[in-house]
């Protein structure tokens, strides 16, 4: 029996894996509870497909039962142009939905393909105003998965949540190695704080490219300078699992990058029950305050250590902040809620909604 083209078709034309994969891979199972959903996928995701990629071209031609087109679900520029080929050059009944997570404007040429779409998602307030007027459909922040990022599970009888540490011990930064991460003004408010403050060290996950290697060299060599080499380490790339461990075992997540897309680092660490330090990059203005954690001027190595001593010499109010953030995550930020959106809007282009467009003579 010939299987049916799902309604919605979601596109990873990617092959490595990236943030935009690691997006897909979290939220298609979630979606999948409510909607068929297929996938298109170069990036070997693991996840079952739903579809063949011929059935675009053998059964894209009638809407699905009961709606009034399809939806192909763009999150790359290859994408859209691809969806764009088949409503436009094929004449097929598609909608096309893009969703855009870059805190910049786009280029002349995804800039061309947006005011083609059909709707567009923006992850947050940030990445919505780089967008051509009038365009976004939604904004539908990033979420996590709150029951894998959670604190550690509650013994028999007990509380539940990490053991709290006194002072607690461990900062964690998480992500690439690289400059853009800023991890270098990291160690730097490290080596400053950390000699009149020995109850606290430090770790950092994360791969260094080739490239890379260099930059990590020369932090490595500027922390044994300070003598803190057994109080700063860096640990690599870890797996999955094993990063969750790292963020329950801490007590402030730093993330410092120079520029981010959304950044979703400190929203797994505060799922995790940690307080958070964040630089005003991606959409962290949105999500960090004081309730849960602090900000500080983005590339500026005397805010980030201001900020930082004033947290580590608050190690009750840290915990709070801890408990706070894994509140707000689960109230907020949820894998679960930002699936259940975006199905939302799916359904409406599903009914043949017309939603925001931006004019095609506007430029971006």
């Amino acid at each position: 029996m010939t299987q049916l083209l799902p309604p919605v078709v979601v596109a990873n034309l990617h092959r490595r894996y990236t943030g935009v994969s690691a997006t897909v891979r979290a939220l298609v199972p979630l979606q999948r509870r409510q909607l068929a959903i297929g996938l298109i996928d170069w990036g070997q995701l693991g996840l079952e497909v739903g579809m063949a990629s011929a059935d675009l071209l053998l059964q894209g031609w009638r809407p699905p039962p009961g709606a009034a087109r399809r939806v192909w679900h763009a999150r790359r520029d290859l994408e859209i142009l691809v969806g764009l080929l088949l409503r436009e050059g094929l004449r097929q009944p598609w909608a096309v939905l893009f969703t855009s997570a870059a805190p910049k404007p786009p280029g002349p040429v995804l800039c061309w393909l947006i005011r083609r779409c059909d709707a567009v998602i923006a992850t947050s307030g940030r990445s919505a105003g780089f967008l051509p007027q009038g365009c976004v459909s939604a904004t539908i922040p990033h979420g996590v998965d709150t029951a894998f990022y959670c604190p550690v599970p509650a013994a028999p009888g007990g509380e539940g949540g990490a053991a709290d540490p006194d002072p607690p011990a461990l900062i964690g930064c998480f992500g690439r190695i690289r400059a853009s991460k800023g991890v270098d003004l990291v160690v730097e408010a490290l080596i400053t704080l950390l000699p009149d403050r020995p109850g606290y060290g430090a770790v950092f996950t994360g791969l260094a490219r080739p490239a890379e290697r260099e930059f990590l060299a020369g932090l490595q060599r500027r922390i044994a300078a300070a003598g803190l080499e057994r109080r700063i380490r860096f640990l690599g790339d870890l797996d999955r699992l094993t990063v969750r461990d790292w963020y329950r075992r801490v007590c402030l997540c730093v993330a410092a990058s120079r520029r981010e897309g959304f950044g979703l680092t400190p929203l797994e660490a505060m799922a995790c029950g940690c307080a958070v330090l964040t630089s005003e990059a991606g959409a962290w203005p949105e999500l960090v305050d004081g309730e849960v954690g602090r900000r500080f001027q983005t590339g500026n190595l005397a805010s980030l250590t201001d900020a930082l001593a004033l947290l580590l010499d608050q190690p009750g109010e840290l915990r709070a902040m801890g408990r706070r953030a894994r509140r707000r995550a689960l109230a907020r930020h949820s894998l679960e809620a930002e699936a259940g959106a975006i199905n939302g809007l799916y359904r409406q282009l599903l009914e043949g909604a017309a939603l925001a467009r931006a004019p095609i003579s506007r430029r971006c």
